[in-house]
């Protein structure tokens, strides 16, 4: 932090007014009250420090300030481990709470998501599950940076914006990234300022996967976006990167992510894998995977766990994507269904699911599972009598949630005469959440329309230091 909050420490002043901290929200910023009532939200500020602060933003009940001053310093608050973070000029904005300590951030986590199941939904858990959490640093296996040739700088940037900027910050090192990666920063801005087409490359985005004992990062795809062609000078140029520095593959991005193409042929594709289940997925640099690897692992058992799968059941997976969790369900089930809204998506993961069999005796075959596309956002009660009844189900949305897919539950609940061809209500459901907002309103249609009892509920910390809460939640049926 290249300007740390401690060096603001000033003594009291007499008749100057300092505010106590409250609560934090999830922006990162500190809840504090004015002597009159007014709510001041402060960034920089941790809960239960008494602190001044300099406005920005006024509304009529509201103010919105940066932290100037700290008098009672938090026991929770710790010193970042990266250079860029901080309230400085030119600061990062990737990461809101680095100066927070890394269990403290989840609690506040847990503390929304709580909140928003209450608040939101009128749902209260039946029991908090303990918080999944993994690595705090080098996690972010992917990333989109962004590419900037600064004319006045003389240089390329690559990475995130600025704090409540426009600009790039001038990032040299990421911790948050891999190692290999973070290390990598420069030379790749090195890289780019000596290419032709500098001022025509304005992203590169990152998806790394594992190697093959999963314990290590394996191949590092880079895919370069370019507005005009390259030449045979600047693709020479990206070879020689990627011959010098191992595992890294570039892959070129003409136009929109369908134009995507390798740049040269061989090498290890990319991959992460599943130990527990067996399962190795392939995908590509721009398909939908989880951004901490080692999270999702531990993820996956854990909703696997929860949904207790019986050989003898049959289970449907929403939104399944590559089958993150389909293929692991097939090994516990006795039949899956993967759902999701993408063609592409649903012949990724036949595809994955095929490769995944074994092919020998000496690992135990997959149960079937069948793939198929849906629009998820327009589901009825009719269409989801149609797929077909379920003992269990797995549901894994987008930040957007599955507000169709419990409404026509709902819908089924409320109007038996809709329930044809003997269809029944999964028996227990599994919902894996990136947004507590969309995951409180889910569960308030699932526990108070479709007759189901929230029993469980807790924090997954899959982006440690953002403010981002992933969660898991189950419901079972009275």
């Amino acid at each position: 932090m290249t300007e740390s909050i401690e060096e603001k420490k000033v003594p009291a002043n007499p008749g100057e007014e300092w505010l106590k901290v409250e609560s934090l929200d999830l922006d990162a910023q500190g809840v504090a009250h004015k002597a009159d009532g007014m709510v001041v939200f402060i960034e920089g500020a941790l809960p239960f420090e008494e602190v001044r602060f300099n406005v920005h933003r006024r509304k009529n009940n509201w103010e919105q300030g940066t932290v100037t001053a700290i008098r009672r310093e938090s026991s929770q608050r710790v010193r970042p481990g990266c250079p860029h973070f901080g309230l400085h000029t030119g600061a990062c904005g990737g990461c809101k709470m680095q100066h927070l300590d890394a269990a403290a951030q989840v609690a506040v986590k847990q503390r929304a998501l709580e909140d928003n199941l209450w608040h939101l939904g009128k749902v209260k858990p039946e029991n908090l599950l303990r918080p999944l959490e993994g690595p705090a640093w080098h996690y972010r296996y992917r990333a989109r940076l962004s590419v900037r040739h600064v004319v006045k700088k003389g240089t390329v940037l690559i990475g995130f914006h600025e704090r409540k900027s426009r600009y790039l910050a001038d990032m040299q090192v990421c911790p948050v990234l891999p190692k290999q990666v973070s290390e990598m920063l420069m030379p790749l801005r090195e890289l780019i300022g000596s290419m032709d087409a500098r001022d025509t490359c304005p992203q590169i985005e990152l998806a790394c996967g594992d190697a093959p004992d999963s314990t290590r990062l394996g191949t590092i795809a880079l895919v370069l976006r370019h507005l005009e062609p390259l030449s045979r000078a600047d693709i020479d140029r990206l070879k020689a990167f990627a011959e010098k520095n191992e595992g890294v593959q570039w892959w070129l991005q003409p136009k929109g992510p369908d134009t995507v193409k390798l740049l040269e042929e061989g090498g290890t594709p990319l991959a992460y894998r599943l130990p527990e289940f067996g399962v190795t997925m392939p995908f590509k640099p721009t398909d939908f995977t989880q951004v901490n690897p080692h999270i999702n692992r531990a993820l996956v058992g854990k909703a696997l766990r929860l949904l207790d799968v019986q050989p003898d059941e049959r289970v449907i997976d929403w939104f399944c994507g590559l089958g993150n969790f389909t293929l692991p369900l097939a090994s516990r089930a006795r039949e899956v269904l993967g759902i999701e809204g993408s063609d592409t998506l649903v012949a990724r993961a036949t595809d994955n699911f095929k490769r995944n069999q074994p092919a020998t005796s000496a690992r135990r075959e997959l149960s079937p599972a069948t793939f198929v596309a849906r629009n998820l956002f327009e589901m009825t009660p009719e269409m989801l009598v149609a797929d077909g009844g379920a003992d269990k189900w797995l549901v894994d949305p987008p930040r957007e949630g599955a507000f169709a897919l419990a409404k026509a539950i709902a819908d089924l609940h409320q109007q038996p005469e809709l329930r044809t061809d003997g269809w029944t209500p999964p028996k227990r459901i599994v919902y894996v959440s990136c947004n507590p907002s969309t995951l409180a309103r889910d569960a308030g249609l699932l526990v108070h329309q479709a007759g189901y009892r929230c029993t469980h509920a807790g924090v997954v910390n899959m982006f440690p230091h953002t403010a981002h809460v992933e969660s898991i939640a189950v419901f079972e049926l009275e």
